[in-house]
């Protein structure tokens, strides 16, 4: 084994020799296995750290490692049938159906890894290469170093991080208006559990973001659809909705929605806060795309434009960064603020200072604004390569694409009758995996559609060659023209 043989594969070939060894048996010291896989130490110790974790090896300072002793008795068999009924009886007492639905299924999708050799069409994050792992952990090592960065935070979050996300959002926002939170699921969640009781309704575009369709379901509230058109929500629809309705909160994507990419009309952004003021509803504005644009001005958010206290809006930078760098603030004016600061304590305490100290650091170095641009033209080039490549490949198909101006993704209109899930299933034997559309949907879909992300791609040519394969799985499901 090479000297680049990384901890990893030190520990799958140790794992895979322990049957060789009895329970409680030595294994060959740090130093023999230093020189058997021509590693440094610091590979070996992280190695048997990995199996550790993992309860096959123990270890002793100054002695070594051995092979962990495992008991009959901890692996058993339990009859967990009980949970069956545990978990529905309190929706069922008063005869109703059952009013939560815990139900994962649309997140998972688009956040499971693809098997090797498939190319991430499903993706909902930047491919590593596009990821500013280098300037991440510079900050976090600079972080950890810093006084105090290990103490308790404030419970809002650190003044200066606030501060720096009131000055992105504008409009006049002062840190005091800026709660920071574990990323921006978190954020929506807890906006739908302050704003709202179970029970209640609420608007969604149609389609949406399937991750807060689940976060609503999950927290019993009745998903009411409004239907948008190319420049974002219809505005006599979500007028009529709100009335009919009664609700009293609607989440919205204003820039580069997901899943199709639309931003609101200029003309309807003031709009849609009136109708809601004059309706006592609040808008959720889930700002998760802002520092994804390819290129060219951006409008403010609608929080910024906000006179009414009417905007709860939710910006993340995850999306820009890294799937596990889950970092980003709820803006909110008024009584709210305080409602949904009490909700995050209740259920997470507060966001890590460590993560928080390493954010300012990133987002205050000259780094980012490099990756910014970085991103800008890698997500343009993917987005045209996919574009281009449709109408070569699938031209019947590809008349249905909006190409988006900011963002990871196209949506794609499929003909009417096709089973998203055939294709789907078909488009993964041919080595690309995709997003079926039903799951963007809060009630009966509009039509069949696909969601094909670019940004999880290693680049144009990777773009191509997916729709290439997706070209060839239409053409074993027979799915031809629009």
């Amino acid at each position: 084994m090479s000297n680049g043989s990384s901890s990893r594969n030190v520990a799958d070939s140790l794992r895979s020799e322990l049957q060789r060894y009895l329970p409680g048996q030595k294994l060959p010291s740090s130093r023999a296995l230093v020189e058997r896989f021509g590693v440094s130490p610091v590979t070996v110790s992280q190695a048997l750290a990995t199996l550790v974790a993992e309860g096959l090896v123990t270890t002793r300072p100054g002695a070594g490692a051995y092979r962990a002793h495992h008991s009959t008795e901890e692996i058993r068999t339990v009859d967990t049938s009980w949970q069956q009924v545990a978990l529905t009886a309190e929706d069922q007492r008063a005869g109703e159906p059952a009013s939560r639905i815990v139900d994962a299924t649309g997140i998972s999708t688009n956040l499971a890894v693809p098997p090797p050799n498939v190319i991430a069409f499903n993706g909902a994050y930047l491919h590593p290469s596009l990821q500013p792992e280098q300037a991440i952990g510079a900050a976090f090592a600079r972080a950890a170093r810093r006084p105090g960065a290990w103490q308790r935070p404030p419970l809002e979050g650190l003044t200066a991080l606030r501060a720096w996300f009131a000055r992105e959002v504008g409009g006049g926002i002062t840190p005091a208006e800026v709660l920071i939170t574990a990323g921006g699921q978190t954020a929506l969640t807890t906006a739908l559990h302050a704003l709202t009781p179970p029970g209640s309704p609420v608007l969604v575009e149609s389609p949406t973001y399937p991750g807060v369709l689940a976060a609503a379901r999950a927290a019993g509230l009745r998903l009411v659809p409004v239907p948008m058109d190319d420049d974002g929500v219809r505005l006599d629809l979500l007028h009529d909705a709100l009335a009919a309705t009664n609700a009293r909160v609607f989440y919205c994507q204003p820039l580069f929605h997901n899943p199709t990419g639309a931003v609101l009309a200029h003309d309807r952004r003031r709009q849609v806060i009136e109708i809601a003021h004059a309706a006592n509803a609040f808008v959720i504005e889930d700002d998760f795309a802002r520092r994804v644009g390819h290129g060219g001005p951006l409008p403010p958010p609608l929080v910024a434009d906000d006179p009414y206290g009417t905007v709860v809006h939710v910006s993340s930078l995850t999306k820009p960064t890294s799937p596990s760098f889950r970092i980003a603030a709820m803006v909110a004016r008024g009584p709210v603020m305080e409602r949904l600061r009490a909700i995050q304590v209740v259920g997470s305490f507060f966001v890590p200072r460590p993560i928080q100290e390493a954010t300012l650091d990133l987002v205050g170095s000259p780094a980012w604004s490099r990756h910014l641009r970085t991103i800008a033209a890698g997500l343009r080039d993917r987005r045209d390569a996919m574009v281009t490549a449709l109408h070569r490949e699938l031209p019947g198909l590809a008349a249905s694409v909006r190409a988006p101006t900011g963002g990871h993704y196209l949506w794609l209109r499929l003909p009417g009758g096709t089973d998203e899930t055939a294709l789907a299933a078909a488009s993964l034997r041919a080595g690309v995996a995709v997003s079926p559309g039903r799951a963007y949907f809060a009630a009966e879909a509009s039509a069949p559609h696909l969601r094909l992300g670019f940004a999880d791609t290693a680049g144009t040519d990777e773009v191509v060659e997916g729709v290439h394969r997706l070209a060839v799985a239409c053409a074993e499901t027979d799915v031809t023209a629009a």
